[in-house]
């Protein structure tokens, strides 16, 4: 089974990574670190007790993790010759356990919850699958690695394949109500949020109100927190690592028309552009952003300007593409124009 973003591994080491993207080299896969065995840790299996390297997921907080590989474990630092960066990367030989999500979600089942919030997950799995008639979730995270903690601990699914991920996405609108099953963020953890965003990301709060309004992948199920994350199946995984190389040409800042964001949903997102106004009258043909915040929140039609690296493509896809979130781009942005 081909590697799919949010799968896990745990390493010789005891590190846990979480698989990252679709663009693996044939020995290992592209991964950042995210839990480290530590003496004292919210997070915990058995004995072993777990501290998070990173509060949230953004390309910052994970080049972060880069300084502690770079001092302790360099050997999982890979200098990539497709994309021309630095990555973190577990090679195969050093992996102990590889981690499913569905493998895991289908376990729980099985032998049923052994604990509250494992039951509350059932629960929601229930109530998504019947509303929505997807059947392809998983879970990631805390619980797929078994170090949750049913206090604090969040639930975070993942739905596979851009048809059942769409499918998914308007029972989630539907749902979401302040009465029902599935509640949307308060006001005040909305404001919360834009504020917290806006010291992180070339953005002002007025401008995040926008995004915070059109993220649908996130909620409160029986009083937990919960999120989804659409994930390629592998028949929509397509590239093959060595088929295209990435080279930086420079930061750039542009506008263009999203022309299609049907491969929006995923990490990374990827918009098809068109009418782009770039210096120097490049013709990019895609806008991909490896930050969260900027996927599946643009539609077909709808004019955007951005600030990112322009990349040019060579092998099997040829062409231009500006990246925003990559290496090299602490300032990158999207927004609506």
């Amino acid at each position: 089974m081909k590697p799919r973003d949010r799968d896990f591994v745990e390493t010789v080491e005891g590190h846990l990574f979480c698989v990252v993207g679709y663009l693996h080299p044939p020995d290992g896969y592209t991964a950042y670190l995210k839990y480290v065995p530590a003496p004292v840790g919210k997070w915990g299996r058995g004995a072993t007790r777990y501290s998070r390297t990173l509060p949230f997921y953004s390309v910052s907080q994970v080049e972060n993790t880069y300084r502690y590989l770079r001092d302790s474990y360099p050997k999982y630092l890979f200098e990539c010759p497709v994309r021309g960066i630095t990555v973190s990367y577990v090679p195969k030989a050093s992996i102990m356990r590889y981690y499913r999500p569905q493998r895991r979600l289908r376990e729980i089942r099985v032998r049923g919850p052994g604990d509250p919030l494992e039951e509350k997950l059932l629960g929601l799995v229930d109530l998504l699958s019947e509303e929505s008639g997807v059947s392809e979730l998983g879970v990631t995270g805390s619980i797929l690695i078994g170090i949750h903690n049913p206090d604090f601990s969040d639930m975070d699914l993942t739905v596979y394949g851009a048809s059942q991920s769409r499918r998914l996405r308007d029972a989630m609108i539907r749902l979401r109500d302040e009465r029902g099953p599935v509640q949307p963020p308060s006001r005040s953890e909305v404001d919360e949020w834009c504020r917290e965003r806006a010291e992180k990301f070339p953005l002002t709060v007025e401008a995040l109100r926008r995004f915070a309004d059109a993220r649908w992948n996130y909620g409160y199920y029986r009083g937990t927190y919960f999120s989804v994350h659409p994930t390629r199946n592998g028949r929509e995984i397509k590239e093959v690592y060595g088929d295209n190389t990435y080279r930086r040409v420079g930061e750039v800042e542009g506008s263009a028309t999203v022309l299609d964001a049907g491969e929006s949903m995923f990490l990374p997102a990827v918009y098809a552009i068109e009418d782009a106004e770039l210096p120097g009258g490049v013709e990019a043909t895609r806008l991909v952003s490896y930050e969260g915040l900027y996927g599946g929140v643009f539609s077909e039609g709808e004019r955007v300007r951005f600030r990112g690296v322009l990349e040019e493509v060579r092998g099997k896809a040829p062409g231009y593409q500006v990246v925003v979130g990559g290496a090299g781009s602490p300032c990158g942005y999207i927004k609506w124009v």
